[in-house]
């Protein structure tokens, strides 16, 4: 991570998988609208989100950024996930 910490997705205390959607050839990511990236949305185990990006692109590396609560929601709504109870507040700020 930007702040050196080591995140362990094994460890986490949840995760959401991404939705996609059949573009009529293929399954598209909606988080980043590509059928070769990815994203997985986690709750560390002290509470804090972060997302891991993956690729299919050769040579690409995983890699995984921490998230505001707000784009947690954001991320969780997109995806059609139900919001776990710390985030539910952020639902009216977030969407319309």
């Amino acid at each position: 991570m930007e702040d050196d910490t080591v995140v362990d997705t094994t460890n986490s205390a949840g995760s959401w998988n991404e939705e996609t959607d059949w573009d009529g050839r293929n399954p598209i990511s909606r988080a980043t609208g590509s059928q070769w990236e990815h994203q997985t949305l986690y709750k560390s185990r002290r509470g804090r989100y972060y997302i891991v990006h993956t690729s299919q692109w050769q040579g690409s590396r995983p890699h995984a950024e921490w998230v505001s609560p707000q784009t947690a929601t954001r991320w969780l709504i997109l995806h059609e996930h139900e919001l776990p109870d710390d985030l539910a507040k952020y639902a009216d700020e977030v969407s319309e």
